[in-house]
């Protein structure tokens, strides 16, 4: 969630997955040049792929956000008794608040992430439509409750996604950092407009895989 600070968290090693990758098709020259490429690429990539989704007309927007909506309710399934971190829209991510209200109807609990502290994993607060919110880092809305929880499902919105559903988020491993931390049997759905695939992120080792990724028109399977 941190804009453009591609920076590997602490636990990653080795640094990069790239020696996986043909360095032709990157345009990298060796191997120790290869991360710092990266990181380049992805500040590129990223501010293009923001400044695509800017770019969506309100009225396709809601059409893709409704599509959207109703995909990620089908993948979660029921939701009674449990628990669904989904997120405050930021710099043009799809609006999942319906999601939320849904969620919450249905009998479920959803939560927001909350940025405790710069290289700490995010903290998950308990949220109901209608609670208090606050200012948080960047300006975006976190529950003023301080209710912290563990999510069974994570739902963890893409600057960018691959066929292989590695994410390209902000750059400050908030997500990948988090998700290193809990328990193998949480799920997590990527989302994200469908323009925002891309042939590959170029995965480092401290970049986690999502289990799914769902756009307006797809919903990719690890």
């Amino acid at each position: 969630m941190d804009i453009d600070e591609d920076t590997p968290p602490t636990f990653a090693s080795p640094p990069c997955l790239m020696h996986e990758l043909d360095p032709a098709y990157a345009g990298l020259s060796s191997d120790r040049s290869i991360c710092a490429d990266v990181r380049r690429w992805r500040t590129s990539e990223r501010a293009r792929l923001i400044a695509q989704r800017l770019a969506i007309s309100p009225d396709l927007r809601a059409a893709c956000e409704a599509e959207i909506v109703s995909r990620l309710l089908a993948e979660i399934g029921h939701v009674r008794g449990r628990v669904v971190s989904v997120y405050w829209p930021f710099r043009g991510e799809p609006d999942l608040r319906p999601l939320m209200r849904q969620i919450a109807d249905d009998g479920g609990q959803c939560a927001l992430p909350v940025v405790v502290e710069k290289g700490r994993p995010l903290e998950f607060r308990i949220w109901r439509p209608g609670d208090k919110l606050i200012r948080g880092i960047w300006n975006i809305p976190v529950p003023a409750r301080l209710v912290s929880c563990t999510p069974d499902i994570v739902v963890a919105p893409v600057v960018g996604f691959d066929p292989s559903c590695y994410r390209l988020g902000y750059g400050g491993g908030y997500y990948d950092r988090t998700l290193a931390t809990m328990a193998a049997t949480r799920r997590v759905l990527g989302v994200g407009f469908a323009q925002s695939r891309i042939r590959t992120i170029y995965p480092q080792a401290h970049d986690i895989r999502m289990d799914v990724v769902v756009t307006e028109s797809t919903t990719d399977r690890c």
